[in-house]
């Protein structure tokens, strides 16, 4: 199941969502060269990636910020921007632009906080927008859990569009993230499973004071836990049959 895009528009123009993804993009281009020569690009990660155990050791603390504005190739890259740009504007709009930049930021933090607590002494540099984005869901999740998100799912040669509530889709992901995480050894592996988990807690945490500030449960009841403005509408996709002549 891959999110390709919500049914909730958002009714401004979701500027820092925008500017996040600009920046991500732009670092991720200026950096281009580098992923030519892995020797380069190894030495590029250390500089600005979080290494835990340089972190351990009293350096490269920057790492903790920096780390989430770089990414290990272009399928990284676009796959947490697609991410951002379903569930980025629709906070934007009700935290307010700069709560929601901060809110990013701290989410970003928490997950590479997570991720290090976890794997101290690992020497494997982490990289991605995906610990911040992750607490963007998991605030996406607490303001909207019955909001509808379009998920492509694909069954070996099956291909179908299908609108599923914000809850099962980013309820099953967080699971995936928190089993993968517990079932990892040491922090070793190639995805930051606790900085996908951190980020995520953080992101729901930070979002229930405004959750509250709507009315908390009574503004779920009088929304039925959708977005309080009418819905996006989409023609459903089929996949074309292709009937054997007899």
């Amino acid at each position: 199941m891959f999110p390709i895009r919500d049914h909730n528009p958002s009714q401004q123009v979701p500027y820092v969502t925008y500017g996040l993804m600009a920046v991500n993009i732009a670092v991720y281009l200026l950096a281009l060269p580098l992923y030519a020569d892995p020797v380069q690009l190894q030495r590029f990660f250390y500089q600005w990636a979080l290494v835990p155990a340089a972190v351990s050791e009293g350096y490269l603390l920057h790492g903790f910020f920096t780390s989430m504005f770089l990414h290990g190739g272009l399928m990284h890259l676009a796959g947490n921007m697609l991410f951002l740009w379903i569930f980025g504007d629709n906070l934007e709009e009700d935290f307010g632009r700069i709560r929601f930049l901060a809110f990013y930021i701290a989410s970003g933090l928490a997950a590479a906080f997570a991720q290090y607590f976890f794997a101290p002494f690992s020497r494997v540099p982490m990289v991605g927008a995906s610990g911040a984005i992750a607490g963007v869901m998991g605030g996406y999740l607490l303001m909207y859990p019955k909001a509808r998100v379009d998920v492509l799912l694909i069954f070996i040669v099956f291909f179908r569009i299908i609108p599923v509530p914000a809850w099962l889709m980013l309820g099953l992901w967080f699971l995936l993230q928190a089993f993968s995480g517990a079932a990892a050894s040491g922090g070793e592996g190639g995805v930051a499973y606790w900085a996908h988990t951190g980020g995520f807690l953080a992101g729901l945490a930070m979002a229930l004071p405004v959750w509250l500030a709507h009315g908390g449960f009574a503004w779920w009841r009088m929304n039925d836990g959708k977005p309080p403005h009418p819905e996006a509408t989409y023609r459903q996709s089929r996949i074309p049959v292709v009937r054997r002549r007899r």
